[in-house]
């Protein structure tokens, strides 16, 4: 006799933030302590990491990306909030994604990883890619006549798991 064994795999499209005490962030330059000296921008934080599970479909959707951008709130005139991600640090398996270059934040969606395939990359802190954030002065013309400390802000950036 014989009987049938049913195996489905399911799609599995998961994402989240991890860092060691909690997901918030203050950036923002520091002011000189002598007349004359611009404000320091070296303004970074790296204490988030991001953490994905995937299982893609081989013909109907091949491999997956990150996407980064602003959902709410406006980086102050004259700075520019970029953000890096690292390679995966290796506590998972499967074909992770491969980060792309720094991206500078705005209200449009950019790939910070891409090439995510069937993978899971670790949960928690020190798992999956670091994300490595800095202010920094804009490289247009006029930036620093822009700075205003009435122009603070908070912003709120999202990243989404999608299929390609």
């Amino acid at each position: 006799d014989a009987h049938n064994v049913v195996i489905g795999i399911p799609e599995v499209a998961l994402l989240d933030l991890e860092a060691a005490n909690g997901t918030s962030i203050t950036l923002g330059p520091t002011a000189p302590i002598e007349a004359g000296e611009a404000v320091d921008f070296n303004a970074t934080d790296n204490s988030i990491w991001i953490n994905y599970s995937s299982i893609v479909g081989s013909t109907t959707e091949p491999s997956r990306n990150v996407a980064v951008q602003i959902t709410s709130g406006t980086v102050p005139a004259g700075t520019e909030l970029s953000v890096v991600a690292a390679a995966d640090a290796g506590s998972g398996d499967g074909t992770v994604g491969a980060p792309t270059p720094a991206v500078v934040l705005t209200a449009t969606a950019q790939n910070i990883i891409t090439g995510i395939g069937s993978a899971y990359t670790g949960n928690g802190v020190n798992k999956g890619h670091n994300l490595s954030y800095a202010l920094n002065l804009s490289a247009a013309a006029g930036s620093y006549a822009q700075l205003d400390f009435d122009n603070s802000d908070t912003v709120v950036i999202t990243y989404t798991l999608s299929d390609n």
